[in-house]
């Protein structure tokens, strides 16, 4: 079976669905997104990997691993998303150390936490994608909103928007840079990872 690469495209939270959030990959050379329905600490643990300026005053347990392998010379390699079983989503890390490669099943979301750690290339086969995948495809304007309509369907499945998540980036918007700066200064420090992700959003707005 042919393996497709994904990218990392978003990550959608809600604080109204117990902590739920989705984690949207898309295919590299394609329009298919794969939606992941993720925990609150790895969609946190992915966040931070993806936001390189927010560093955590402690290491978390992704960063840990990262730490740990790096000491021991091992590394990651890739991830593969291998399988898919009533709608639940397997991965398996495959490492290498002393030339020697070995594969480790994880959980999908701390596989790709991992993967943006060690700057690893995420995979998953062909007929899984095809399974579960969001498949766009045309050109005109009529399609692309009847699709853009059909992916909004489907993350409202996954998840319920935080209207208030809204409110507060609003209010972001009437402060000073250096009273943003400050803001995401003590997030980092309170280990408030969402709220520091928003603000940097609102910082580079800035830029």
């Amino acid at each position: 079976m042919s393996l497709v690469r994904l990218n990392i495209k978003g990550i959608s939270y809600s604080q109204t669905q117990n902590g739920a959030y989705a984690l949207i990959l898309s295919e590299v050379g394609g329009d298919r997104k794969l939606p992941i329905v993720i925990g609150a600490f790895e969609a946190q643990s992915i966040a931070i990997a993806l936001e390189k300026e927010i560093r955590p005053p402690r290491p978390l347990t992704h960063d840990l691993f990262k730490n740990f392998s790096d000491r021991f010379d091992i590394t990651v390699k890739q991830v593969i998303i291998h399988k898919l079983v009533d709608g639940v989503f397997y991965s398996s890390l495959i490492c290498e150390r002393d030339k020697i490669e070995e594969i480790i099943d994880a959980r999908t979301s701390d596989a790709i936490a991992l993967a943006l750690r060690f700057d690893a290339p995420i995979f998953t086969y062909k007929n899984i994608l095809e399974k579960a995948g969001i498949y766009l495809q045309g050109e005109d304007q009529q399609q692309k909103e009847k699709e853009e309509n059909q992916e909004e369907i489907i993350s409202e499945e996954l998840l319920t928007d935080d209207i208030e998540i809204s409110k507060e980036d609003n209010n972001y918007k009437k402060l000073s840079l250096s009273e943003l700066e400050s803001l995401l200064s003590q997030a980092v420090q309170n280990e408030d990872y969402e709220k520091a992700a928003r603000l940097r959003d609102e910082i580079s707005k800035r830029h």
